[in-house]
């Protein structure tokens, strides 16, 4: 037989058992556009802007619906009302983490983030109860990112007002502080292996926010067979853990168990008291990648939020002025900010959560997944199917926040001036995987972001009006575009 024919013939095959197993897939579950065979719904995704392409769907088909990333289906959950009945009162069904093609192929379903079932729970339990003997949400804790804001002060000074790209000195900071909790050390700004760890964190977070890594992620094949920069993204990882290793290294050598010093001793005095438990998934693979988590999820969040308030700041001198008159009132030059200042600065509060509301940092969320067969909303979703969030939706709301796509620090303040909270406010998620250092993050953006405007004026070079916010990558991270400024001593 000729085997173009043959050719032809299994190709027309496969086409056909992608259109049934398609159809016969989408009887129960919620509604959706029509996908195509083998590649799904993905030419009607917008790669450069996902959570608008999801917004325009949730018009048509509602809150919850059904889109097709390649060839297998994804439930999308659209509006704060769909989002918190999935994750807050279902919690324990949507659970699971959903499919990321280029983690599970570098993370091998280890750590804190691509774990899942028994593994993740009791990766997450061990990482939380750790975090909090390091300090986290109490006053341990903010010392250390008090002296790390004065280190960020003393380095922006030496730039002696000129214009500077502020991407790897505020990138210091937040690494700095998971430095400290994980290795009990932080490092010189000027130290070259910190820059070079720092520099791949910030190129990978890149990569997985650009269009091309969207794309992967629908058709993981190309991960394996197509040349890109999915394959930087590869050796910025061995690279990191590489590094991780030796520190764990260096770690074994000199621990002392009844005096544990950081994450790293803490987890490896876990590891001997487990050393029967057959049951335990604690290793020193999930120690390396867990560690590695928690940079990838402490350094580049904190840091591309900080970069964004202060081109927001810059974009709105007005706030800048109210924001540093209030710093001015409540806390004056002679001190450091505190968290305790924060309930006695309520605007200043306000433009923080402002500029997490309106950058969207992470818009669609990391991808969950149903841990079980479960009817929700009269439609049944199999065990196993993946589960997009659209935090977008949510931080957009307009009955919740008039004028929504504006910056506007007014949102989470009451008609008296004083601050409000929002349900709505989602920028880490919520439920049971909402990120285990929100409360950490919080602190950094409040306490670097008072202590720069209390030691610095900020001026743009070029016009207010002329600085454009648009983000420059918005597929996995929302990232501003590159900008300088002056930090001007005051």
């Amino acid at each position: 037989m000729d085997p173009v024919v043959v050719l032809v013939f299994m190709l027309t095959c496969l086409v056909l058992l992608s259109f049934w197993r398609q159809s016969s897939e989408r009887r129960n579950l919620p509604p959706g556009p029509t996908p195509l065979p083998l590649i799904g719904n993905f030419l009607q995704i917008d790669v450069k802007n996902i959570s608008q392409s999801l917004t325009k769907f949730s018009k048509v088909y509602g809150p919850v619906f059904t889109l097709y990333l390649g060839m297998k289906p994804t439930v999308v959950l659209h509006g704060y009302e769909a989002v918190k009945e999935a994750l807050i009162d279902h919690g324990e069904m949507f659970a699971g983490r959903g499919s990321f093609p280029m983690a599970e192929r570098l993370n091998k379903g280890l750590g804190i983030i691509f774990s899942n079932g028994s593994r993740w729970k009791e990766t997450r339990c061990f990482t939380v109860m750790t975090l909090r003997n390091l300090g986290m949400g109490k006053r341990s804790i903010e010392d250390r990112v008090q002296e790390e804001a004065q280190c960020l002060v003393e380095e922006l000074r030496k730039t002696n007002g000129s214009p500077c790209d502020p991407t790897f000195i505020l990138g210091c900071a937040p690494c700095n502080v998971i430095c400290s909790i994980i290795f009990q050390n932080r490092f010189d700004y000027k130290d070259k292996y910190f820059l070079d760890f720092l520099k791949k964190l910030n190129e990978n977070f890149r990569i997985l926010s650009s269009p091309w890594l969207q794309v992967c992620n629908n058709f993981p094949s190309l991960i394996d067979y197509c040349p890109g920069s999915h394959h930087t993204i590869t050796k910025n990882v061995r690279y990191i853990r590489s590094y991780i290793s030796e520190k764990i290294k260096e770690h074994q050598v000199s621990l002392d168990v009844a005096n544990p010093r950081d994450f790293i001793d803490y987890y490896l005095i876990k590891l001997k008291q487990s050393i029967h438990n057959q049951q335990s998934e604690l290793s020193l693979e999930n120690l390396t990648i867990t560690v590695s988590d928690l940079f990838a999820a402490g350094t580049e969040t904190t840091s591309t939020m900080l970069r964004y308030a202060l081109l927001l700041l810059l974009k709105h001198p007005h706030v800048t002025a109210k924001v540093q008159e209030e710093i001015d009132q409540v806390v004056g030059r002679d001190r450091s900010p505190s968290m305790q200042d924060r309930s006695h600065m309520p605007y200043t509060d306000d433009t923080v959560h402002e500029v997490q509301r309106v950058i969207k940092l992470v818009p669609t969320n990391m991808p969950h997944a149903v841990t079980n067969d479960i009817k929700f909303r009269d439609y049944y979703i199999p065990k196993g199917t993946m589960v997009i969030t659209s935090l977008t939706s949510v931080l957009l709301d307009s009955k919740e926040f008039p004028n929504p796509e504006v910056f506007d620090p007014g949102h989470f303040l009451d008609k008296d001036g004083n601050f409000k909270k929002s349900d709505y406010f989602v920028p880490f998620s919520i439920g049971k995987r909402m990120c285990a250092g929100e409360g950490l993050a919080h602190m950094e953006l409040f306490l670097f972001l008072t202590t720069i405007l209390q030691n610095f004026k900020l001026k743009s070079l070029v016009q207010p009006k002329d600085i454009d916010t648009t983000p420059a990558l918005n597929g996995f991270g929302s990232l501003p575009p590159p900008y300088k400024l002056c930090f001007i001593p005051v």
